[in-house]
């Protein structure tokens, strides 16, 4: 493990030595600026990157069609200080600034967004919610680390992730594609528009995969359809998304370094566990312009439903859930240079149900059989409504320096009602042995959340070519419905704060005509959090910090030879002790669970004009420990990827990806729970071949 890891740290060190010292060779006359088109969308209007006040990364629609992503974690590789975790089939567990987050509201750390609009409640997140999107076919996808801007709420808290579709007005060519390859995958996908007369355009994608691993296979489906109209003398466009997944669910492997074995790696030790998820969603903007000022709302209608089983955990309960909610973002933009203040307002109400169900006895030590019994466990329905008006404001004070600032204030409510016995018993009433049963039920009851969130930023330009920016920034999320009434025992109410999380953030964005580089510090402390331990259970009034840098450089080599690194280097460790009520010590200053302390991806990419491309990626984990005492560990691997696309004519092309070049065997995630080392296995050696059309 050492070797390894020391391997992976003079890789990185020598790529980030050797990059200044490169910048200083003679480069092609031709040279043209990389990202003078590139415009973000944080402030829910389009402008250009180097004007923006904080980190943001963007991936375009150049790279998400290149890189033909099967699972998200393909393709946000390609983000410095981000993993997104491949769980069994479309699952997935995220980290941003962040370790890997897991448990109730884990999922509330992030934010997650379709053309600006949540996935979801803030209330009601789940770990897997990106496959409710439509990743695969996006315009651009647009990465912020660390806390919002007074513009974002409730879950804004490590990082945001906006998702922008394809536009009607703005389509890109119609395509038809379909797609082979390894463990029996067939895809299809395709974007069709109505031209420069009919402003629509749908994108759809299915996907039916046999699953590297045994009964692990899983049928995808998902649609975008978008329409521009004129309304009210501006301009409108509505949406509409659905998915669907149907999948069979492969379990943990159990045993250290199970995955290396390959009469272990490929077997599905839950060949019953599966997940099936539907999710659908309504929403429109429309944009106004009037004399000094700008008018930008967004009505939005959400659903969705899941049911699941819980295979990692005894007993494996069934999990039901889902939801209807609808609401509106409201924001008037005043002024223009040097100074503009957009005020708003956002709006939303829920109806949320859960229902965890146990059909048989769980298997394992009497402990285990006796506070987790069969039966029901949890059925509950809540109602919430937030309310978050914000102010937010900048200022050019010079040719160079510019200075922004917001305030959010947000309140939610929630109204919950159960729909069984409430208390530590079965569903009969009787009581459990060992201390109780491990589920607990509150009786009705309303909750209710206010939270103020202030952000102040400074951006100073020492040419057209340089940036350097910096910020102070609070995050909060609101407790999950999850949190509150999903119980375990020894608690009869969850006597829960907002999670909070406080920010300092410094970096320098340069642009040449050849290279573009960003490069950020941050410190981070939060407080409020719900950690689970290795046996399962919830450890409340947590403390962490987080400190790192990132950085991500694109070179253009040559005219047709381009690099892109995306690297960085974080701690993120306990900031409180405390003996778990089951046993597992929290000590201040170790690191938190699967918390790879580095990250990195080097891609190579050979433009051969007009025909052909290809890529070169090399992507890297570092070791992480699996337990909050730090007594075990994965040492972290490094896999290389290879795609190629050459046109067979003007229209149809054929591209190659071959994953995991040199077929190492390697973890998705580790984990240490129950007294076992506990593996999700990666993929292995696996070529994919496309055919496309293009209009």
């Amino acid at each position: 493990m050492f070797l390894q890891q020391h391997r992976f740290r003079a890789g990185m060190l020598g790529i980030l030595i050797a990059v200044p010292p490169i910048f200083l060779l003679p480069l092609p006359a031709t040279a043209q600026s990389m990202l003078d088109e590139v415009t973000v969308t944080s402030q829910r209007r389009e402008q250009p990157v180097m004007a923006h006040a904080g980190n943001v990364a963007t991936l375009t629609s150049a790279t998400i069609a290149a890189v033909a992503h099967q699972h998200v974690h393909e393709l946000m590789t390609r983000i410095a200080g981000t993993w997104i975790s491949r769980g069994s089939g479309q699952e997935h567990l995220t980290a941003i600034r962040s370790p890997v987050l897991t448990g109730a509201g884990s999922c509330g750390g992030f934010l997650f967004l379709e053309d600006g609009i949540p996935l979801r409640p803030s209330g009601f997140c789940n770990v897997n919610q990106i496959f409710e999107s439509n990743t695969e076919q996006a315009r651009s996808i647009e990465v912020i680390r660390g806390p919002g801007s007074a513009l974002y709420g409730s879950n804004a808290l490590h990082g945001i992730v906006n998702i922008l579709m394809p536009q009607a007005s703005n389509p890109p060519p119609g395509n038809l594609a379909i797609e082979a390859g390894a463990n029996q995958l067939l895809r299809f996908r395709g974007q069709l528009h109505g031209g420069n007369h009919i402003p629509v355009i749908g994108s759809l994608l299915y996907t039916d995969d046999g699953g590297f691993r045994d009964d692990s296979g899983y049928r995808q489906g998902k649609i975008h359809l978008m329409a521009d109209w004129n309304f009210l003398d501006g301009s409108l466009s509505t949406a509409f998304s659905a998915t669907t997944l149907r999948q069979q669910t492969a379990g943990f492997i159990v045993g250290q370094d199970a995955y290396r074995n390959p009469a272990v790696n490929r077997s599905n030790p839950n060949p019953e566990a599966f997940r099936d998820a539907t999710s659908q969603r309504m929403y429109g903007t429309w944009k106004k312009s009037l004399p000094g000022l700008e008018l930008d709302v967004r009505p939005y209608l959400r659903h969705s439903d899941m049911r699941f089983l819980q295979h990692f955990l005894p007993g494996q309960p069934l999990e039901e859930n889902g939801h209807v909610s609808a609401g509106a973002l409201a924001a008037v933009t005043f002024g223009s240079e040097p100074g503009r203040v957009v005020a708003g307002v956002d709006i939303e109400w829920s109806d949320m149900f859960l229902r965890q169900t146990q059909v048989g006895a769980t298997a394992g030590s009497n402990f285990l059989r006796e506070t987790r019994p069969a039966g029901k466990h949890y059925d509950y329905n809540v109602r919430s409504i937030s309310f978050a008006p914000y102010l937010h404001a900048e200022y050019q004070l010079s040719e160079h320096l510019t200075l922004s600032g917001g305030l959010r204030l947000e309140y939610m409510r929630y109204d919950y009602r159960n729909r069984m016995l409430s208390g530590n018993t079965r569903d009969d009433g009787s009581a459990c042995s060992f201390g109780g049963c491990l589920y607990s039920r509150p009786e009705d009851r309303r909750d209710q959340f206010t939270n103020i969130a202030p952000k102040f930023a400074v951006s100073y330009r020492l040419d057209p070519q340089i940036t350097l920016f910096g910020n102070i920034a609070r995050g909060f999320r609101a407790p999950q419905a999850t949190e509150l009434y999903r119980l375990q025992s020894g608690q009869q109410v969850a006597d829960l704060d907002s999670e909070r999380l406080d920010s300092i953030e410094v970096g320098i964005r340069t642009l040449r005509e050849r290279w573009s580089a960003d490069a950020a510090l941050f410190v981070m402390r939060k407080r409020g959090s719900i950690f689970r331990d290795a046996e399962g259970f919830n450890i409340s009034g947590g403390r962490s910090r987080h400190q790192g840098v990132e950085f991500s450089l694109e070179w253009q080599l040559f005219s047709l030879l381009q690099l892109e690194l995306d690297a960085s280097y974080a701690r993120h460790t306990y900031d409180f002790n405390t003996v778990a009520a089951r046993g597992e010590t929290f000590t201040k200053g170790r690191d938190i669970d699967t918390a790879p302390r580095w990250l990195g991806s080097v891609e190579l990419l050979f433009d051969a004009g007009d025909h052909a491309d290809f890529g070169l990626q090399w992507t890297a984990i570092g070791n992480y420990y699996l337990d909050a005492e730090n007594r075990f560990s994965y040492p972290g691997h490094s896999i290389i990827n290879l795609r190629a696309r050459i046109d067979l004519s003007g229209q149809f092309s054929i591209t190659a990806r071959l994953n995991n070049v040199s077929d190492r065997a390697i973890a998705d995630r580790a984990d240490y729970a129950f007294g076992n080392y506990r593996y999700f296995p990666g993929r292995g050696r696996e070529l994919f071949l496309e055919l496309r059309y293009r209009q």
